[in-house]
């Protein structure tokens, strides 16, 4: 079993998902639920997590490693080695954070229910591609590369959300304390070779802990740690890296997080029924992100000179980007976790609008896929029996 295929992380992303809501409703909700809220704290480092913290706070920032990683290839190696090629998924990201987010704010009115409205910008890379890869064949390879060139610039648009709107209590000088130790982390980073690669890996692996540990201590979401540390590492290691890790992210990282996300109590529905935040995320997932990344694809296909719109993707290929885009899932649950953490009722019915929201876009994009790869493979046919 290949554990570093797009598919098999898609799968266990909705296994996971799914057992986590029934099983939280089922008679073992109880002790799950108290599992998921007990400390486990390291008070001599000052560290007081729960174990649902420890993996949000904790494993997810090694996804978030990874996702960087990625992000620097992209930008070095992949669709956004230049400026022109950047743009392009860099508007359709940016349409896709800003719709979606207006589309909350006109739902939600309430200032204390509106701090949610980073929720449904964000895009699922390991669940929009491995919806992709189950429907891909016929499509273009430029689809997979744009699509990933969107989430993951939506990704770091989501890191950035986390790091100003869901930061609290900022203490600077652990802060300031994480900035050497990443730059000695990109330093070594750049100095491991064949002959040294045993002495330095233990000292990288010290040194992003302790990024880590810093970040956390000053009150910013420590996946920035994340982030930071896979754009500062070198290209050869981090590539070697992220190939060592993405399994056990796949199938451990991710379904355990999208597990412990989705315990939650299917709440009653009131006399006045559920919270606009559910009908906001909902809604704005799938319809959010259709609009703001076609309308932002197209616009930056018309914002780059004529000669470099070869570039752009033809409207039925951006339709599939698009649609796959709503899929928020592990991204917009934690924003979801982070925005109503004092509201326990409003995060349970946020989870449960960004699964159905997530879900909508997945079946609409699973069809919009299908049906724009059986229209490639239309073409193609029709191609090679009638060459010009």
């Amino acid at each position: 079993m290949n554990f570093r295929s797009e598919r098999l992380a898609a799968v266990l992303l909705v296994i996971a998902a799914a057992a986590g809501l029934l099983l939280a409703n089922s008679a073992v909700g109880p002790g799950l639920l108290e599992g998921r809220a007990a400390h486990l704290d390291i008070p001599w480092l000052g560290i007081e997590l729960s174990a649902g913290h420890w993996i949000t706070d904790g494993l997810l920032a090694v996804f978030f490693f990874l996702a960087a990683i990625e992000l620097r290839h992209e930008l070095s190696h992949g669709e956004l080695d230049s400026p022109r090629k950047a743009l392009i998924p860099v508007v359709a990201a940016v349409g896709g954070v800003i719709v979606p987010a207006a589309i909350f704010l006109l739902l939600v009115r309430e200032p204390d229910l509106a701090r949610g409205w980073p929720i449904p910008t964000a895009t699922d890379i390991a669940f929009a591609l491995g919806i992709l890869s189950l429907v891909a064949r016929g499509l273009p390879p430029r689809v997979r590369a744009f699509l990933l060139a969107l989430a993951v610039i939506d990704d770091l648009i989501a890191i950035l959300l986390i790091a100003f709107f869901f930061t609290t209590d900022l203490t600077p000088l652990p802060l300031l304390g994480a900035v050497p130790v990443i730059l000695a982390f990109g330093f070594l980073s750049h100095r491991v070779r064949r002959s040294n690669r045993g002495a330095l890996i233990p000292v990288l692996i010290v040194l992003g802990l302790a990024a880590w540990w810093l970040v956390l201590l000053s009150g910013v979401h420590p996946t920035v740690a994340g982030v930071a540390l896979g754009l500062i590492m070198a290209v050869h290691p981090a590539s070697r890296t992220r190939h060592l890790i993405e399994p056990w992210s796949n199938i451990v990282i991710l379904p355990l997080f999208a597990f412990a996300a989705s315990l939650v109590l299917i709440p009653d529905v009131r006399e006045e029924g559920l919270s606009p935040v559910f009908f906001a995320i909902a809604v704005a997932l799938p319809v959010g992100k259709i609009l703001g990344i076609g309308l932002g694809g197209f616009l930056g296909s018309h914002l780059v000179p004529k000669a470099e719109r070869r570039a752009a993707l033809p409207a039925g290929d951006i339709a599939v980007v698009a649609t796959l885009g709503g899929i928020g899932f592990t991204v917009s649950l934690l924003m979801n976790e982070l925005a109503y953490r004092e509201f326990p009722e409003v995060a349970a019915e946020g989870t449960l609008g960004v699964l159905t929201g997530s879900a909508i876009a997945a079946v609409v994009g699973i069809i919009v896929a299908a049906l724009r790869a059986a229209q490639h493979r239309r073409h193609e046919a029709a191609t090679a029996s009638n060459p010009t």
